[in-house]
């Protein structure tokens, strides 16, 4: 699928599951047709049992519903949670399960990172945010920062289109081509430009990183990018020094509060790096950020799944929209602004160069690991990743581990 920009679309800012849930409970409620549902990770907390409840009533509306979970991130259903799904007629499959090897979850790569709700071919949802109570303030201080975007238009059925053919390999369908006349029969719904665009592992291998790295050339006097994983490529590096040193405001929003602080020491390598051109550098202290988004100038903004590290840009099912909406693009900037002011803490340049002898050559043997991890990581598992059927186990403990799967489907 070619990734084209959609005119006539709205796109509406979802902050935290405080704003997400509800707005995509209710829709998935109100569904009559059809709810297409991806997503990462489902907990049986508070909130994957009122998602459970939404998905089922949409079923009793006559909605035909597919549901699809990452075997890596979503692990734990119970049997009685799969079985009244399935009861309802709620189809649900699982991305890539592989069986645990000494209590350790084997399928570390190539995961579906991707988070998409397609409801009645009307409204769509695409983001960050899993689907799980971590993403609610109240979870306390491990509540997660995150962002996912709702959008209405032409841009649906794009969004529709990559998320069904993903749902067909369960059913051993060939792809469907998308039907220019479903995405014109859609009715207008704004003025904002929007185009879809996804990672995968064969025809879209480099799809976002590539459409980040023009935004980050054409950037004229401002570019904002709020990531939780941040370990771009050389390529991204100096293109976002480039940036900087041309005038253009860079500023990143990174991890001060890491839920795997692995993750923000890989980070904390390059700020040297790049504080030397005048990126500037803000850490976000109140809670784990967890949120892939960014903007450029006045009207480009970006919202998905993906992070800037090697997983999500050389490994990982991602998706992101590239959004040109002035509105958007100014109430992103005004929420990000006021992280930076009120709950970060700005890099400075002593702060990065403390430990610099023994950063400088960690910095240079992680960088140049990373370069080639994806190649490393793709051959381990040695294995094709499949979409099963997700089936609770029957005549067996339900307290067991893992459900049966069965009916294998290799992924194109």
């Amino acid at each position: 699928m070619k990734s084209f920009w959609r005119e006539g679309n709205a796109a509406d800012l979802l902050i935290n599951g405080e704003e997400f849930f509800p707005r995509v409970f209710e829709r998935i409620r109100q569904a009559r047709k059809e709810v297409l549902l991806e997503t990462f990770i489902v907990l049986e907390d508070k909130v994957g049992k009122a998602l459970q409840r939404a998905l089922i009533c949409a079923a009793h509306n006559g909605a035909h519903v597919e549901v699809i979970v990452d075997g890596y991130g979503t692990v734990d259903l119970s049997n009685e949670y799969l079985a009244e799904m399935i009861e309802a007629g709620i189809h649900v499959h699982v991305f890539d399960p592989q069986p645990r090897r000494f209590g350790m979850r084997t399928n570390l790569f190539r995961r579906l990172h991707r988070k998409i709700v397609v409801i009645d071919s009307e409204v769509a949802y695409v983001g960050g945010i899993n689907f799980t109570a971590v993403h609610l303030g109240d979870y306390g201080p491990g509540a997660k920062q995150d962002y996912a975007v709702e959008v209405r238009g032409p841009v649906v059925m794009d969004i529709r289109h990559a998320s069904l053919n993903l749902f067909r390999h369960a059913r051993r369908e060939l792809p469907l081509p998308l039907n220019p006349e479903h995405r014109s029969a859609t009715r207008y719904a704004g003025s904002a430009r929007i185009m879809l665009a996804i990672r995968d592992n064969n025809h879209h291998t480099s799809d976002i990183e590539d459409h980040y790295l023009r935004a980050i050339r054409s950037a004229n006097h401002r570019l904002v990018i709020a990531n939780a994983y941040f370990f771009p490529g050389y390529r991204m590096l100096r293109e976002l020094r480039n940036a900087a040193r041309r005038g253009v405001h860079v500023t990143l929003i990174l991890q001060g509060e890491p839920d795997m602080p692995w993750a923000r020491n890989c980070s904390t390598f390059l700020y040297s790096y790049l504080l030397r051109s005048g990126v500037v550098i803000h850490e976000y202290c109140q809670r784990p950020l967890h949120g892939k988004v960014a903007l450029m100038d006045s009207e480009w903004v970006t919202v998905g799944s993906s992070n800037l590290d090697p997983l999500s840009l050389s490994l990982n099912l991602e998706g992101n929209l590239f959004i040109r909406d002035q509105r958007l693009n100014q109430r992103l900037y005004d929420h990000l602004q006021s992280l930076a002011h009120q709950h970060c803490s700005e890099i400075t340049q002593s702060k990065a160069t403390r430990g610099f002898w023994w950063r400088a050559p960690m910095t240079f043997l992680c960088f140049h690991f990373l370069r080639h991890f994806p190649a490393i990581a793709g051959s381990l598992p040695a294995h094709t990743p499949r979409l099963e059927p997700l089936l609770p186990v029957v005549g067996e403990d339900p307290e067991d581990e893992l459900p049966r799967l069965d009916q294998q489907e290799k992924l194109l």
